[in-house]
């Protein structure tokens, strides 16, 4: 019996969260029972062989099909298409709609930024608290609004102006409860997504400064604009297209090579050059020989004593010293520093050197990281496949015939540079990179190796062979290497 007078609460259904094919994927059914998954007009991805039940069902995906109606423990069929729905998500080829029960229209389509993104739902309760991420940002794409975080797995598409209202309330920390009684109200499962993706997290009532609540103290050292340019502009924690695709191409002609002169009467420095001056210097040779290769010569392969000339002429550590940091009262920590025969940003030397080895003589094929102090290689277990996968990248980034003999990725152990530099770090993590990266051509062509620099590197492939956050070290520019292939004679 109820008290008289008291109405019973309205039970609210919770919102179907349905997986989907991206608009640009197409699925393809064999006649053996294979499934195909097309993509960008001339790739396919083979997804294995399945049953008629599955193959009937998987047509679903275009529209959608909800997570709840197929499981890994149910009937053939389910655990068919849980199978083939888990594998197109490893790939990156699905989205995920939120929406309500009764009605077809989306509140929140979720992309994943991560291949194996699933969604989540923790338990949430009506006593804890939440807050945004100060990583977490919405913005206007196209016609949609998104929110999304350099953290996240996924970013959250928002098709509800009302949800969006909701979102932006969670600015500042809210009860769960007193968010239930709020017009708008998002819902438990949606809040538990974006928990999941960390764009939300908990604090305590008595939390003093959201900051270094979020979660690990290695993110207190990290800006907004920091940790979103490093994940957005490399691969692995997003889904955006990158590299040479030449996007604007239909939109305005190609620049120029040389900028146009300003107007004025220029002054010519060619006559001030004098027969002493037009002796070329070694160092000049070297800076005019310098080029990139990116065919090696895998009969003569680079031997380990080159690789050992290589590493101490370009990053061994050269000396080390102290220094007291002086805040003003006289007081301050000792801090460590080194030098080593690049120049780097308040002599931080933040960057350090990852070697996956594929042919050199006198070393294993493996991964190792490169003891700048020690002038040692350490191997690091890595499983083979992701040392493939690594070389593999390099190989199609560099647009070359085969894997390098040697892949550097420069990583940058970043509190190394934002523990002292506010505002800038990143910025200076990056000219570090440059440096290093035209000392490491330099010598590569003093010692008649080849080399060359590549634009990308994948942040999420870096951490799994590693076991490192990407915010803690991660990969900030690569390094091909090796000895080059000689131009073949013409005919």
């Amino acid at each position: 019996m109820r008290a008289p007078g008291k109405k019973p609460g309205r039970r609210i259904a919770p919102p179907t969260i349905s997986a989907r094919l991206s608009a640009d994927i197409a699925l393809e059914a064999a006649a053996d029972g294979s499934i195909v998954a097309h993509f960008d007009a001339d790739h396919s991805i083979s997804l294995g062989k399945f049953g008629a039940g599955a193959m009937d069902r998987a047509r679903e995906l275009r529209a959608g099909l909800p997570l709840h109606s197929f499981a890994a423990d149910g009937n053939a069929t389910d655990k068919e298409i849980d199978l083939l729905v888990r594998r197109l998500a490893r790939r990156g080829l699905l989205e995920y709609g939120v929406s309500q029960p009764s009605g077809a229209k989306d509140q929140v389509v979720i992309e994943p930024q991560i291949p194996d993104y699933w969604p989540q739902t923790p338990k949430l309760g009506d006593a804890e608290t939440f807050v945004l991420s100060r990583f977490a940002y919405m913005r206007r794409r196209g016609n949609d609004m998104v929110l999304e975080s350099p953290r996240a797995g996924a970013l959250f598409r928002i098709c509800d102006p009302d949800i969006a209202a909701a979102i932006a309330r969670l600015s500042a920390p809210q009860k769960i409860s007193r968010l239930r009684r709020q017009q708008g109200f998002p819902g438990i499962v949606l809040l538990a997504l974006l928990v999941d993706c960390q764009i939300l997290f908990g604090i305590d009532a008595g939390s003093e400064g959201l900051r270094p609540a979020e979660g690990d103290s290695h993110l207190v050292l990290w800006d907004f604009h920091d940790l979103l340019f490093h994940t957005h502009s490399t691969e692995g924690r997003q889904a955006n297209p990158i590299g040479g695709l030449y996007p604007y191409a239909e939109a305005m002609p190609p620049p120029p090579a040389v900028r146009p002169r300003w107007p004025g009467k220029k002054i010519d420095l060619r006559k001030l050059l004098n027969a002493a001056s037009e002796q070329v210097s070694p160092f000049v040779t070297l800076l005019h020989g310098r080029h990139s290769t990116r065919d090696f010569d895998d009969r003569q392969p680079i031997t380990l004593a080159e690789l050992s000339r290589f590493l101490d002429g370009t990053a061994r550590v050269r000396s080390t010293w102290s220094s007291k940091v002086d805040f003003g009262d006289g007081v301050g920590p000792d801090v460590d520093y080194t030098a080593r025969p690049y120049p780097s940003g308040g002599s931080s030397y933040e960057l350090e050197l990852y070697l996956a080895v594929a042919n050199c003589d006198g070393l294993d094929r493996g991964f190792y990281h490169y003891d700048a102090s020690e002038h040692a290689l350490v191997p690091i277990a890595v499983r083979m496949q992701e040392l493939e996968a690594l070389l593999a990248a390099a190989e199609f980034a560099m647009d070359a015939p085969a894997t390098p003999q040697i892949l550097i990725t420069i990583a940058a152990r970043f509190d190394r540079v934002s523990w002292k530099y506010s505002s800038i770090a990143y910025s200076l993590v990056l000219k570090d990179v440059g440096v290093l990266i035209q000392t490491l051509y330099m010598m590569a062509t003093d010692m008649g190796l080849g080399g060359c620099a590549i634009g990308t590197n994948n942040i999420d492939l870096f951490a799994k062979m590693t076991g490192i956050e990407f915010h803690i070290e991660g990969p900030v520019g690569q390094f091909a290497m090796g000895r080059g292939a000689k131009p073949a004679a013409s005919e």
